[in-house]
């Protein structure tokens, strides 16, 4: 933060350092003088307290001291003390110097940057009026004014914002740093900077990061632990991310022997009950710069971060890289104009709706600083203009982080300006409802065989039925069987969930314009060891009513059906249709045999030998549910798949 004229600087040491040289500084006192110059080789050397010391004696030597004035201004701004730089800065302009245009600049900077936007706004507009302003400034202050005027009319017009400690189960008298929540919100996790020697709280002693983690127990959080080795060590880890699903978790770590820049990116999984060994995400994600604050998508394949590498917009960018079908990540992508600026954007949160991008900027137009914002992604996945989150949200100090639950309603940050138990707490506040993601709820249980009733590692796939567009993939733990998928609402869901050796399992999650969703969809899922005699119902074959002509959001669940009978060539089945007890007998009997033969005809088309399949009709002769409601009307119109043959 050091303002300081240089020339100024050249200026006086040349003086210091030519014996009997006559003065030129805006003093004529021998001792002001003195004191200027001791100032000077403090500043020099780092030595703030002792320049301040000397500057003061300077300017009560010499109270129209400019240049002892201008670098007490500089030497509070880098004790982080505004108010006294502004003073300084001021006192300086008051007499009468020929700096007063620069410093008008200057002023107006640190005033900005202290939340005093009406006089940094008048400050700016005198530099503008001075003469001789070389253009860029001058576009430059102008910019200064836009900003103060953002942040005053911000200011008139606050964003509900009551944050919440919360507590003493997950805050300290050091700092915790928000990092996640699972998209079940039974756990929450956080950087904490503990002392190396935990016996004092000593801010000038060396501290050490590391990761925990609370769990929920009703409605409160229960102490938080530690996340324990390999993910903790004796170094530093910051920066975390968890997957919504809690099967994946992303860092970052410096200056270890397996890096590739300043600082890089890890992964570890969650395997057997405990995370594996990190490991470093290589050169193809890593640069030999600085890369850092992973947030990973609810599509579990794609990982967002900021990087200072080559090529970006700015000082530090926001980037993209996907994990592909190998394992192997792609090279990273920048995320374009919309979201990077020639400044800094950093912290990203991807929300598990996988629409909405929270971050942290200081080149959109903001309060001051870092300020947090949001975006969204277009239908054609092109990110939309970022909005601020508005104020008192974001205020004229840094902004950096914000964590939104996966239901949208509640945002996490970390904070050192609201109070609490010592330096950052982790708060949390209800969202506003125009700075809220897609709502989201989650479907959650266990996968087991449905015979032997032991716990299975099955694959999971999400599909967009409208855009026939992959969501998301997961697997369920392949010790405990259990899965969490998040499902972004205003959509419309197939599930397929498949093992080898298994028939898979067909879901439905017709989400768009969905009434309450505010409880998550809870069902363990039996699979069927592939035998005669077992069925399938395909829940994502449609057709229009009373008709049998295969409709567009089939083909999802065909493609996959297709895929299952090339994997297992000796299989043979009977495709059957179902209908309700609407209309009569006969008719009913006819409309099933077509639609049966509907699916038969696609088979058949893509390359399924027609010896393999036989289709049938039942009509409303074998209903697996009453007929006397619509839902179970809706469950009896079925397609369904039987083995008949291996």
């Amino acid at each position: 933060m050091r303002r300081i004229f240089f020339l100024i600087l050249v200026f006086a040491a040349s003086l210091h350092q030519v014996d009997g040289q006559q003065s030129q500084l805006s003093t004529r006192n021998k001792r002001a003088e003195k004191y200027f110059f001791t100032a000077i080789d403090a500043y020099r050397a780092g030595n703030l307290s002792k320049a301040l010391n000397d500057l003061n004696r300077a300017v009560e030597a010499d109270p129209l001291f400019t240049e002892a004035f201008i670098l007490r201004g500089d030497v509070y701004a880098d004790l982080r003390q505004p108010d006294q730089a502004i003073d300084s800065y001021q006192s300086a302009i008051m007499t009468n110097n020929p700096f007063a245009p620069s410093l008008y600049m200057i002023l107006a900077g640190v005033q900005q940057n202290a939340g005093r936007y009406g006089d940094a706004r008048l400050n700016y507009i005198r530099f503008m009026e001075s003469q001789g302003i070389p253009e860029s400034k001058k576009q430059q202050a102008e910019k200064g004014v836009m900003a103060c005027d953002f942040a005053l009319d911000a200011m008139a017009h606050p964003v509900p914002f009551s944050p919440v400690n919360m507590g003493d189960s997950i805050n300290t008298p050091y700092d915790e740093y928000i990092n996640a929540i699972t998209a079940d919100e039974e756990r929450l996790y956080f950087t904490r900077k503990n002392p190396r020697n935990a016996m004092t709280i000593d801010r000038s002693q060396e501290f050490e990061e590391d990761f925990y983690f609370a769990v929920r127990r009703d409605t409160s959080w229960r102490y938080a632990q530690s996340l324990g080795t390999p993910i903790n060590t004796h170094g530093n880890e910051g920066a975390l991310s968890i997957s919504p699903d809690g099967k994946y978790l992303f860092f970052a770590a410096c200056n270890r022997e397996d890096g590739f820049g300043s600082c890089d990116l890890y992964w570890s999984r969650w395997v057997d009950n405990h995370w594996s060994l990190p490991e470093n995400l290589g050169p193809t994600v890593n640069s030999p710069q600085w890369d850092s604050q992973p947030s990973f998508s609810s599509d579990g394949k794609t990982l967002y971060f900021a990087s200072k590498r080559s090529g970006g917009k700015g000082s530090s960018d926001i980037w993209t890289t996907h994990l592909q079908s190998g394992g192997n990540w792609s090279v990273p992508e920048n995320l374009g104009d919309s979201v990077n600026t020639p400044q800094e954007e950093m912290a990203p949160f991807i929300h598990p709706d996988d629409q909405t991008l929270y971050f942290s900027s200081k080149g959109h137009r903001g309060m001051g600083g870092l300020d947090l914002f949001f975006c969204r992604k277009n239908r054609d996945d092109r990110w939309g203009s970022p909005i601020n989150l508005g104020y008192p949200i974001n205020t004229h100090a840094e902004e950096i982080t914000l964590v939104v639950n996966s239901k949208g309603n509640m945002a996490f940050i970390s904070s050192d300006k609201l109070g609490g138990k010592g330096r950052q707490d982790v708060y949390e506040f209800p969202l506003y409802d125009k700075a809220r993601p897609l709502l989201t709820t989650y479907f959650k249980g266990v996968v087991y065989d449905e015979e032997t009733k032991s716990r299975l590692d099955a694959r999971f796939e999400l599909t967009d039925l409208e855009q026939m567009k992959l969501i998301a993939e997961s697997r369920s733990d392949r010790v405990t069987g259990e899965f969490l998928l998040v499902l972004p609402t205003e959509r419309n869901y197939g599930l397929n969930v498949s093992r080898e050796g298994y028939l898979f399992y067909s879901e439905n999650f017709p989400l768009t314009g969905n009434g309450d969703l505010s409880k998550p969809f809870i069902k363990n899922i039996p699979l069927k060891p592939i035998k005669v005699g077992e069925k399938v119902v395909l829940k994502n074959i449609f057709f229009d009513t009373d008709q049998y002509s295969l409709k567009d959001q089939s083909m999802v669940e065909l493609d996959k059906l297709v895929d299952f009978l090339r994997k297992n060539p000796k299989l043979k089945i009977e495709i059957s249709g179902h209908t309700d007890n609407v209309g009569t007998s006969g008719h009913n009997l006819e409309l099933s045999q077509n639609r049966a033969k509907a699916v038969f005809d696609f088979l058949s088309v893509h390359g399924i030998d027609g010896k393999r399949m036989t289709y049938k009709g039942y009509g409303f002769n074998e209903p697996v549910d009453s007929n006397d409601t619509e839902s179970g009307r809706a469950n009896n119109r079925r397609t369904e798949f039987k083995v008949i043959g291996n």
